[in-house]
């Protein structure tokens, strides 16, 4: 069982944008769209761009969690206009706005398209499913991060906040903060993290001081168990160039112009945003 780390004294709530919740930065609002896995059809990236074109800077900004963010975008007494929030919402990237701020999850990139030891695609789908479908969720904090690693351990020493590590095809063994918890059939792990999800927000409690991470917590959340002997090696961040079928584009100082976004999106009809500031591009 991993120790707890030190528990910082929280005075306010976390500060992460959202679309309705954008961070009021020099050059205008500032929000961060979330993309599940970093998966985005060519046409709500299209879409997306014409948004920060004619409200903001021009450009999509990636993040380290494989999401996307517009800046410079006008805001009245800190928030955006019904304009543009109904202009991102159009993209179908903001899905329900009550969880704005919870649909963070990192998924391995290449999951489903070479490599790994199982598809993820589905277990993130189901997840982010089970988050939708819950009004209480909407509350995780906008720093909670859920990671999913199908077994090629990409992203093993991510720190998260829940998660799980495919083992093969079948199973794979919870992420819990630092630790490890059950090992659970892919079947049925999107339920398992959900259930954890509700948990952690009942531990947290409300209000100013509440934590913002699993590894936070007073006490330590689900039941963590030893690391299955099965478990990979920590593997590499994806490089940029070829593999096997796909292509992981590198973006320089991870800023999406325009003219790489109609490059991008006339290649492929789903792109997959990388947590290292790529683009990964089916061939």
């Amino acid at each position: 069982m991993a120790p707890l780390r030190t528990r910082p004294t929280r005075t306010r709530r976390d500060r992460c944008p959202g679309v309705l919740r954008p961070w009021p930065a020099a050059d205008g609002g500032l929000v961060r769209v979330r993309l599940v896995g970093g998966r985005i059809s060519s046409t709500s990236l299209v879409a997306l761009s014409g948004v920060a074109e004619e409200y903001g800077d021009g450009d999509l900004h990636l993040t380290a969690r494989a999401n996307l963010q517009l800046r410079a975008l006008p805001l009245d007494s800190g928030s955006l206009s019904t304009t543009v929030v109904a202009a991102i919402e159009n993209t179908g990237l903001l899905p329900s706005r009550p969880h704005d701020l919870a649909r963070n999850v990192l998924v391995s990139p290449l999951t489903g398209i070479a490599g790994g030891r199982a598809d993820l695609r589905l277990v993130a789908a189901s997840l982010d499913a089970a988050l939708l479908a819950d009004p209480g969720l909407g509350d995780l904090p906008g720093r909670f991060l859920f990671a999913l690693d199908d077994g090629r351990g990409d992203l093993l020493t991510r720190e998260q906040d829940l998660g799980l590590v495919a083992l093969d095809g079948r199973s794979a063994q919870l992420r819990i903060g630092a630790a490890f918890g059950p090992v659970v059939s892919l079947d049925d792990s999107s339920q398992a993290l959900a259930s954890l999800a509700r948990e952690f927000l009942a531990a947290r409690g409300t209000g100013a001081g509440a934590p913002w991470h699993v590894a936070e917590l007073a006490t330590p959340l689900g039941r963590q168990v030893a690391p299955d002997p099965r478990l990979p090696e920590p593997g590499p961040p994806l490089g940029f160039g070829s593999h096997p079928g796909a292509e992981h584009v590198a973006v320089p100082e991870g800023v999406l112009t325009p003219a790489l976004v109609t490059e991008l999106a006339g290649s492929e009809t789903e792109l997959v945003i990388t947590p290292w500031r790529g683009v990964v591009v089916p061939t």
